[in-house]
């Protein structure tokens, strides 16, 4: 019953944020960046502005709703570039071994010494700020935890008979590791990609944050929280609902994360219960 709840919690949380990222254009009032009027600046939440305003006179909630497209785009395509480069170098280190194992090794428990964070900001610190050097930093800063997963279950899997039948048959190295070794273990990579997901969406926004990330004015959730910083006591709402979104789209998917580990790794649910 708590799998079930995680997993439809988690997801409907998920999707929502989805939802509201894609048709932001249609459920927007306002131009997040554009319309902006002193006249209603610090409004608070009311009828004629759902999230109230922040200093300049712009709309909260459209600027929440564009912001959730910079959070889902950063979250996804880095967690991708993640994904690939940790599966890539974690099955062929498992797979061929030697001193390209322990040269991924060596790599991987560097990258695990290092805060991720840390090393995002040190590449942000060198590019230029911008959605693309975000995606470029949050990408080559968090596949090592792939890699290490992906590099186990290629060790386990490896003496299997179906991979032995494969050499037999004179299937190539790449061809064992694309279709005997990577789709056994697709589903604890899912779970994996699906936590790092709720990483990079707080990542990107305490890049945003520290004014490395996402500039001004455009629609950042953790840009939007840096702005308010000077009016969180006297308009609360403008640093709210910003938080809020955040704090949606992480639980959301840390949810649909932990149920899809219990529904795709039926021994880890055993050993919860």
């Amino acid at each position: 019953m708590k799998i079930r709840a995680n997993l439809l919690i988690g997801g409907f949380l998920f999707a929502a944020v989805v939802i509201a990222g894609t048709l932001a254009p249609w459920l927007a009032h306002t131009d997040p960046v554009m319309d902006a009027d002193l006249l209603y600046a610090e409004e608070p939440p009311g009828a004629a502005f759902w999230f109230g305003t922040d200093a300049q006179g712009r709309d909260i909630y459209s600027r929440v709703l564009y912001g959730a497209r910079i959070s889902l785009t950063v979250g996804i395509i880095s967690q991708l570039i993640n994904t690939v480069i940790g599966v890539c170098l974690g099955v062929s280190a498992g797979y061929w071994g030697g001193w390209w194992d322990d040269f991924v090794s060596g790599l991987t428990n560097m990258m695990l010494a290092i805060p991720s964070l840390i090393f995002a900001l040190a590449i942000m610190a060198i590019l230029n700020p911008g959605l693309t050097s975000l995606l470029i930093a949050l990408g080559l800063t968090n596949w090592s935890f792939t890699c290490r997963l992906a590099r186990a279950s290629t060790l386990s899997l490896k003496s299997q008979g179906y991979v032995q039948a494969a050499k037999i048959l004179g299937y190539s190295d790449v061809r064992i590791m694309l279709t005997q070794l990577l789709p056994n273990m697709l589903g604890p990579i899912i779970v994996i990609g699906t936590l790092g997901m709720g990483g990079a969406v707080l990542a990107e926004a305490a890049l945003s944050f520290l004014g490395l990330g996402i500039r001004p004015p455009f629609p950042s959730w953790g840009s939007m929280l840096s702005d308010a910083r000077d009016q969180i006591t006297t308009a609360p709402w403008i640093s709210i609902f910003p938080g809020l979104a955040i704090f949606v789209t992480v639980l959301g998917l840390n949810l649909l994360g932990d149920g899809l580990r219990d529904i795709l790794d039926p021994q880890s649910r055993s050993r919860r219960a």
